[in-house]
């Protein structure tokens, strides 16, 4: 058969997808963590790869999914979180702007799958079917074999669950929590996702009525986590937003790294943390290093970092900041404490090796 022939939307989609196929998975087996630090990987939205000098993987929010692929008949489902919130019917236009950058049917090894909150972009079937099917383990602190732990608040357990993730496996955390893993230990901590208390069980015209109700508990819903590793305390807040109770936690524990959900909202939404917001919580979580994320998987939400920059500028000194922003990219690595003092991240430009092998050109002029 001809190359024609034999190419079809099937065959286009398996050789295609996803657009980096095993290259993040490849990257992350290999890595070797060094002593007194921690390697973290942006896997898109607020998806973190964690990994330590134990060969402690963990991943916080990876999700593989997308947004809107169609029109269809251009209105949102009544009872989604943000028709809830804002009283809107139009279609949300909230397409996915980010590749899938891992495989997660081709992940060997993780020792814990945390989950933030119950969002569809923050947890995934995909992923959780894999890590079922594989049988995958870990060891527990009396060092035994066990299988590998779901970890989240009550929503995002019943969401596993009903998935087919068996009940046993599944460990429901609050605010207060803590469990170790290899050499990490995970705080649970207060989520300020005030959209996550906007979000009924229906999304139909059965949803639940909200108005005049006092809001269900939060730490049912969503949970913030401190990982503290051999490299130093990192704070993933979730979908949180802006709260001034981010200096009750930095008070309470020493951070190093924040990560911090940024966006542009819509006129009309109040989703994401806004550039002051995340300048805000890193100040009030003391932390040395914040991270903007989310910004980039949606359409609809995406942001310029370097607001972020020049807000940091000309605060910084007036208000005497000690920390300083880093601006990520989705797929690449960034080391703790290795990588403290950069302020923005570029993929690896490679041609490391040029003019180590002959050259095949006709003149050195054609350079």
């Amino acid at each position: 058969m001809s190359k024609i022939d034999e190419t079809t939307r099937e065959s286009w989609i398996m050789s295609t997808f996803p657009e980096w196929g095993t290259w993040l998975n490849e990257e992350i087996e290999a890595e070797e963590v060094k002593p007194g630090t921690v390697a973290m990987w942006w896997l898109g939205c607020t998806g973190i790869w964690f990994k330590t000098p134990g060969g402690c993987n963990i991943t916080v929010d990876l999700w593989c999914g997308n947004g809107k692929r169609t029109h269809g008949n251009g209105k949102m489902a009544v009872g989604h979180q943000m028709a809830n919130m804002c009283g809107g019917r139009n279609m949300q236009p909230n397409l996915r702007a980010v590749p899938f950058v891992i495989d997660p049917f081709a992940i060997k090894q993780v020792d814990a799958v945390l989950a933030t909150h119950y969002h569809q972009d923050h947890m995934s079937a995909e992923y959780a079917a894999h890590v079922i099917q594989s049988k995958m383990t870990t060891v527990n602190e009396k060092g035994e074999t066990i299988p590998v732990p779901f970890i989240g608040p009550e929503k995002s357990v019943d969401l596993w669950k009903k998935w087919g993730v068996p009940e046993e496996r599944c460990i429901t955390v609050r605010p207060g929590d803590t469990i170790k893993i290899k050499d990490i230990e995970i705080v649970a901590l207060d989520s300020f996702d005030r959209t996550c208390l906007v979000t009924t069980d229906s999304t139909g015209e059965d949803r639940e009525e909200l108005t005049g109700v006092c809001p269900t508990d939060m730490d049912d819903k969503a949970v913030n986590y401190l990982i503290k590793t051999p490299g130093g305390n990192v704070y993933h807040s979730g979908d949180s937003h802006y709260s001034i109770y981010f200096a009750k936690h930095g008070k309470d524990y020493d951070v190093d790294v924040a990560f911090a959900s940024y966006g542009e909202n819509p006129v009309g939404m109040a989703d994401k943390m806004t550039s002051c917001d995340v300048l805000r919580m890193a100040e009030a979580l003391r932390c040395k290093v914040v991270v903007p994320i989310h910004y980039d998987v949606w359409t609809n939400f995406m942001a310029d970092v370097n607001e972020i920059r020049v807000l940091h500028e000309m605060k910084k000194d007036r208000l005497d900041y000690r920390f300083h922003p880093f601006f990520w990219e989705v797929g690449g690595k960034y080391v703790y404490p290795t990588d403290k003092d950069k302020k923005a991240y570029h993929h690896r430009r490679g041609f490391e090796d040029c003019f180590e092998a002959p050259q095949n050109i006709p003149f050195r002029s054609c350079l």
